[in-house]
């Protein structure tokens, strides 16, 4: 591996206190994140310590409303700071972007008292959450979701299975949306169910490609009973929940995909200006140069979409198709410049020697979570076009 240490990329950032958390970010990173990352993957280990390490830091609640331990930071930073995360190891990265989805619903829907009861301790009290959607039948097709809620007096008694749950069977807190009405979108109801649930079990975690630190498992919920203080918004009106959840949460994964496409690059350059091949670094062949620009190219391009998203959603305006792109766009980007990585560096790419390989079999997972990048292209073409005529 390269001696050559990467730049730390140039922020422009809106406040001197949204410089100095990214400062901060960016010391936990070097001392705590990245000098395990490459094992604990390996080994498939979870770092549930960093998760209390960036819950103390104030890092797990950047987005949300101070008054309830959050961090009153704009999208534009929060975006930033997972970034940096992702690109110093993308378990750590993509969980935190998971945790703050699974906050969403109460954030934005809950009552007062909701709120008061539970958000504190979900955003800055070493809590965990995770995001229950997807379910074996019913992934891109969400809205056709099995999993039941039904009253009983006070409570709610739910039922059914959530599969390609992130932090599944280790979570504090999962935000669960369940039918508890007629067919289709309108009949879902989001709740907000504790990890310690009695009937709530997880499956042995997934054998997955990439992101082996980082558990994905199936949930089956045996008659697991909440109160009704635990229901999140009207009734029936989990669905558009839901969705206004998974535009912020596109913006997440597109963040992330930069990260990982951007530790990717700083590992080619620093391969290419060391590696001497025909008496000369092979970064002075125009080949390898060319590809070189193109890779920063599509990071930059990537970068100044999914920041421009959350400067709309900042300012309270629609973002939900630049969302959509943002993440289409990213994702991609991060797949091209990862394999192009991995070719830079040629079979030295293709060993555990260096990170390059395992960040190409990580990027591709972006390209799958929280809505395929085939959906988000039918998001992007309902914008433009309208519904599709049936």
């Amino acid at each position: 591996m390269s001696d050559r240490a990467p730049q730390p990329v140039e922020r422009r950032l809106p406040t001197e206190e949204s410089r100095q958390l990214v400062a901060l970010v960016r010391d936990i990173v070097s001392k705590e994140i990245a000098p395990r990352a490459a094992e604990e993957e390996e080994a498939g280990r979870f770092p549930r310590e960093l998760f209390t390490l960036l819950s103390e830091s104030g890092l797990l609640g950047l987005p949300y409303g101070s008054d309830h331990g959050g961090g009153d930071q704009p999208y534009e930073v929060y975006l930033q700071v997972l970034e940096e995360l992702a690109a110093a190891r993308l378990t750590v990265g993509l969980g935190v972007s998971v945790h703050s989805l699974a906050c969403h619903a109460l954030a934005g829907y809950g009552t007062d008292e909701q709120r008061a009861a539970h958000l504190t301790e979900m955003l800055s009290g070493g809590l965990l959450g995770a995001y229950c959607l997807s379910e074996p039948a019913s992934g891109s097709d969400a809205a056709s979701l099995r999993t039941k809620a039904v009253r009983d007096g006070d409570d709610w008694v739910i039922t059914g299975t959530k599969a390609w749950i992130t932090h599944g069977g280790i979570a504090d807190f999962y935000t669960v949306l369940a039918r508890t009405g007629v067919e289709g979108p309108r009949g879902i109801t989001a709740f907000l169910v504790p990890g310690d649930a009695e009937g709530l079990n997880a499956a042995l975690p997934e054998k997955k490609m990439g992101m082996k630190g980082s558990p994905t498992a199936q949930l089956n919920f045996d008659g697991v009973r909440v109160g009704d203080d635990r229901c999140i918004g009207e009734e029936g009106q989990g669905f558009a929940i839901a969705l206004s959840a998974l535009d912020s949460g596109r913006l997440g994964i597109a963040a992330c995909a930069i990260g990982v496409a951007q530790a990717a690059l700083d590992e080619a350059v620093a391969y290419a200006t060391d590696r001497r091949q025909f008496g000369r670094p092979i970064a002075d062949f125009q080949g390898l140069r060319f590809m070189l620009a193109d890779m920063a190219t599509q990071i930059e391009a990537g970068r100044a979409l999914y920041l421009e998203a959350a400067r709309l959603r900042d300012a309270g305006e629609p973002f939900s198709r630049q969302a959509a792109m943002a993440k289409l766009f990213c994702t991609d980007a991060a797949m091209r410049v990862t394999t192009d990585a991995v070719q830079v560096l040629g079979g030295y790419g293709y060993t555990q020697d260096f990170p390059v390989e395992r960040l190409m079999r990580e990027a591709k997972v972006l390209q799958i979570v929280e809505g395929t990048n085939q959906i988000q292209r039918m998001v992007i073409a309902r914008h433009l076009a309208g519904p599709e005529t049936r």
